[in-house]
């Protein structure tokens, strides 16, 4: 039942309009002022508000404005009894708070139209507040599994990170450095290595197709084949007689991984790869290449070489047949595996970094050595994307060869 507040200093017009009110089935509370009719809202709102414009005291203007602000969380419907029909006049009560007006003397029928009416103003704006809390509600438990998933996401940033447990190695013979940018919280991209006996080295990187958890969780799985710290468990490596291992060839290996994926991964993720062999003494290195980027080498006067035979990602069809392919280091040059979100960073405009523009960052950060290099190309990309964010993951390997001493 709803509750209506009667306002009038006359108890005559109280009365007839009470009696009208509870007829129709309505709650009816009186109040002979305005300060009598605020305190009867204090111990509990009413629905619907009848109220006289002039009143010794506070009036009906004023009451209507107090009324307002008692009752922000739930909104009433206010009625002014007036004689006065000057438009300067409805607009102030309009301006002050009031839905609606009705003239004094007061006609039944009218007021019985004006609350009905106003009641159906009422079911809208309580429809509306229970849609207005359901929707509250849901962006509440929104927020609560954003918040739970932002966490388990920044959790699982730090456990993918760990599959790069050493940035950088420094051998007799060279140094190496490892990069693993996601641009999100998890990504596709993977750099790793994994010593060959004393004097050779296997590098490898990846980037899985697609980007977040389960292209983070197809990383994490590679990463288990081409494990250093489990040599009888890595694809690449096969022991020998003596207990030693040795590495296979690269292309070999990336056949077998292709077959791995289509017949025992069931998985809609492929990816590219590049494995190397490095020869820690002499530079020599071997290499095979399935769709990932060509490798770089720069050599000691700063020239820029970049080739490969390309290949096809691993893990889209069977029988396919890699081929390998050799880059001999002299001292002082250095060997880049980098992932397409370099190459491929776009700027503001949407233009690609591409190979000329990796060209010239190099160029420019030739006296630069070690992680610093990895890090100046990250700077580098920031400043031609314009400060955005990288639409791929960025990863990188750096092996700089100094030759015996």
């Amino acid at each position: 039942m709803q509750l209506v507040l009667v306002v009038d200093d006359s108890k005559l017009q109280r009365r007839i309009l009470s009696a009208s009110l509870k007829r129709w089935g309505f709650e009816v509370v009186e109040a002979a002022s305005g300060d009598e009719a605020l305190e009867q809202c204090k111990i509990r709102l009413p629905d619907l508000v009848l109220s006289d414009w002039v009143m010794p005291g506070m009036n009906g203007l004023q009451f209507c404005r107090a009324f307002r602000e008692l009752s922000n969380f739930q909104y009433g419907y206010f009625i002014l009894l007036t004689s006065k029909s000057e438009k300067a006049e409805v607009a102030k009560g309009l301006d002050n708070g009031a839905d609606d007006f009705l003239s004094k003397p007061v006609d039944v029928d009218e007021l019985r139209a004006r609350i009905a009416a106003g009641e159906r103003i009422l079911d809208m704006q309580r429809e509306l507040t229970e849609k207005n809390r359901i929707i509250t509600d849901t962006l509440d438990e929104l927020q609560r599994v954003y918040d739970s998933l932002d966490k388990d996401l920044l959790e699982a940033k730090k456990l993918q990170q760990s599959l790069v447990r050493e940035r950088t190695r420094e051998f007799d013979t060279g140094k190496l450095s490892l990069m693993l940018r996601s641009s999100g919280h998890v990504g596709g991209d993977l750099v790793g290595f994994f010593p060959v006996g004393d004097d050779k080295l296997g590098l490898y990187g990846i980037d899985v197709s697609g980007h977040g958890i389960s292209s983070a969780l197809m990383t994490a799985r590679l990463a288990g084949y081409l494990s250093a710290a489990a040599p009888d468990q890595n694809v690449a490596l096969t022991r020998q007689p003596d207990g030693s291992f040795a590495m296979r060839a690269p292309e070999k290996v990336i056949s077998e991984l292709n077959n791995l994926v289509l017949n025992e991964m069931e998985t809609e993720h492929y990816f590219t790869l590049l494995l190397a062999e490095v020869d820690l003494k002499t530079g020599h290195v071997v290499m095979s290449q399935a769709g990932h980027p060509h490798p770089v080498v720069q050599r000691q006067d700063g020239r820029i070489e970049q080739g490969g035979l390309g290949g096809f990602p691993v893990g889209l069809l069977a029988g396919i047949e890699y081929e390998q392919f050799t880059i001999q280091l002299s001292p002082g040059d250095r060997l880049f595996i980098l992932s397409d979100g370099v190459t491929e960073c776009p700027d503001p405009d949407g233009k690609m970094l591409e190979e000329e523009g990796l060209t010239e960052i190099l160029h420019g950060l030739r006296d630069i050595t070690g992680p610093p290099l990895l890090e100046a190309i990250l700077w580098q990309l920031t400043e031609f994307a314009g400060d955005a964010d990288f639409p791929d993951d960025v990863s990188g390997i750096l092996f700089e060869f100094a030759g015996p001493r």
